[in-house]
């Protein structure tokens, strides 16, 4: 499936775990029908929701290859590759594109970081190498490092890398690269908390924790800024506020696993370090989705 042009609400999708810290590939499933279903216009696994850091390259593998399957080409699937050794990160391109994701996530080396060439050749050594479309991925608050402004322009160049997932939290950085956006290069909101801002400045969509839980609300936002309701997408995305900050009131993907748990999608298991959400914060979240209608 082409995603050049993959515009609305992708999931960026939680990986289930068993009691025996297994992966939950029941609950896998049904998390991908909710999301068809629910008409989510794209599924992101094995990202930093996806817990994929603590995950085997089996599990990865085995992960990618089942939601492909059972999404059967009804929507568009992106893996997540990325780690900060460029070797790693192109051996788990090159596998997810075989198992068939449509697309690839591709991050910034956390950690050792590197210099901005060092960091352009990181990401271009893979987009180099695959023939499905790659999203570079700008989060520095993760992983110490942030793409210049000078490394979007040259990546935006790039055939075969499509666009990036902006979730630095600056709209000032936004605004700076919103000028290189346009049919071959996109960017997608990676914080629920601007999804309307960054589509003002032209963004074509977001990759959503949020969605996890409020699927259908997340796709009609965005739909409704495209079709020219920008008040009802407004509407959607203050009053979802609320829910959103509750969703990141511990590090994620611990609450929204949780919030999953309670409406019963999955059992809240993690692998450490991550561990399941403090007595105060996890009453706020429940608290917080019963006030969204998610609970009774």
């Amino acid at each position: 499936m082409d995603i050049r042009n993959l515009e609305g609400s992708i999931v960026a999708l939680v990986t289930p775990f068993d009691a025996e810290g297994n992966v939950d590939f029941d609950a896998l499933g049904r998390l991908v029908d909710f999301h068809i279903a629910q008409g989510t216009d794209g599924i992101l696994t094995l990202g930093t929701t996806g817990e994929s850091s603590t995950m085997t390259d089996e599990e990865d593998d085995a992960v990618c290859a089942f939601v492909v399957e059972r999404v059967a080409g009804r929507m568009p699937v992106i893996a997540g590759s990325g780690s900060n050794s460029t070797a790693t990160m192109l051996a788990k391109s090159l596998s997810y594109q075989r198992l068939g994701a449509d697309g690839l996530l591709i991050i910034t080396p956390y950690y050792n970081k590197a210099n901005e060439e060092g960091i352009y050749r990181h990401l271009a050594t893979v987009a180099d190498a695959v023939d499905v479309p790659c999203i570079v991925y700008n989060i520095p608050g993760r992983t110490g490092c942030s793409v210049s402004v000078r490394n979007v322009e040259r990546l935006a160049k790039h055939g075969n890398i499509m666009g990036i997932k902006e979730a630095s939290g600056s709209i000032s950085y936004a605004s700076d690269i919103a000028h290189v956006l346009g049919p071959d290069f996109r960017m997608y909101s990676g914080n629920d908390d601007m999804v309307v801002p960054l589509l003002s400045l032209g963004a074509s969509g977001v990759i959503s924790v949020w969605a996890n839980v409020q699927p259908a609300l997340v796709h009609e936002m965005v739909a409704a800024w495209f079709a020219g309701d920008v008040a009802r997408a407004r509407q959607i995305q203050i009053e979802g506020l609320p829910l959103v900050h509750a969703l990141f009131s511990e590090v994620n993907p611990i609450p929204v696993k949780e919030a999953l748990a309670q409406i019963g999608m999955l059992e809240a298991n993690y692998r450490l370090p991550l561990c399941p959400m403090a007595d105060a914060t996890r009453e706020h979240l429940t608290e917080t989705m019963k006030g969204a209608g998610l609970l009774d």
